[in-house]
């Protein structure tokens, strides 16, 4: 629950495919709300989104390095 459109904005800025693997979201308490995402791209563009999400201080769990075509 976020105030901003974040998953369009990483498709639409920064370029990359997402695709939503699982979700398990919490009307009654937000910040236990989780999205389990595979972001697809260049290099460039994932550690691009991924400083995008850093920048909006959501809390990345799981971080795999960048390979050539997702992440």
């Amino acid at each position: 629950m976020h105030e901003e459109p974040v998953i369009s904005r990483l498709v639409s800025h920064y370029g990359v495919t997402i695709i939503i693997a699982d979700a398990q979201v919490s009307t009654n308490v937000p910040q236990h709300s989780c999205f389990h995402l595979q972001l697809r791209g260049t290099v460039s563009q994932i550690e691009s989104a991924l400083t995008y999400l850093d920048e909006l201080d959501l809390e990345v769990l799981h971080q795999s390095s960048p390979e050539e075509n997702g992440w």
